[in-house]
């Protein structure tokens, strides 16, 4: 584990969005949130529908402190201003990041409102992309995840281990604790 005493200060204050998208790896994400908020910093979450057959809005909402964001308006027809959410936060961690997604942001796709989100923030981007090995080797995401990095965004690499399909190799998401370490590195550079 890393020193927690240090990163507590470096994160008080901070405003931190998480993107959830739909992979196993999202059982994660509220542990990351979790550290992000213990850390002392605020936490908004933005999700894909799909990130919700992995993991609950209630889980998120309630480690998170704050409503979790999925659509563009809610149950009253509020609009959920994604501008607004863009320049809200000092970082944006997608966590997990899936091959979907990120075919869409190297390719200009905003078809929900994470993405939206993704293309109006200023602040720094952080991916951590969770897939089966032969995704992440795929030409066509190593293309992605180039341009996504010529973009200006900071790629968490995944990790090797055991797999959701059950095959070993590169492709699990970085553990919570080592995200958290990147993006609390991130905001203090």
């Amino acid at each position: 584990m890393f020193g927690f005493s240090s990163i507590l200060e470096s994160m008080d204050g901070k405003k931190i969005l998480v993107g959830v998208t739909g992979g196993i790896a999202a059982y994660k994400t509220p542990l990351l949130v979790r550290l992000f908020v213990k850390a002392g910093a605020e936490v908004k979450v933005v999700a894909t529908d799909c990130a919700f057959d992995f993991v609950t809005p209630l889980t998120l909402s309630t480690v998170s402190k704050n409503p979790v964001e999925s659509k563009f308006s809610d149950a009253n027809g509020n609009w959920n201003n994604h501008v607004e959410l863009g320049l809200w936060a000092d970082a944006f961690v997608i966590a997990p990041a899936t091959a979907n997604t990120m075919g869409k942001m190297s390719n200009g796709i905003c078809d929900n409102l994470l993405l939206a989100t993704y293309f109006s923030a200023r602040c720094p981007v952080a991916l951590a992309p969770a897939m089966d090995l032969d995704m992440l080797q795929h030409p066509a995401v190593k293309k992605n995840i180039n341009t996504l990095t010529e973009f200006g965004n900071h790629i968490i690499e995944p990790t090797e281990g055991e797999l959701a399909s059950g095959l070993e190799g590169k492709g699990r998401m970085a553990e919570p604790e080592d995200i958290f370490q990147f993006v609390s590195n991130l905001l203090n550079a």
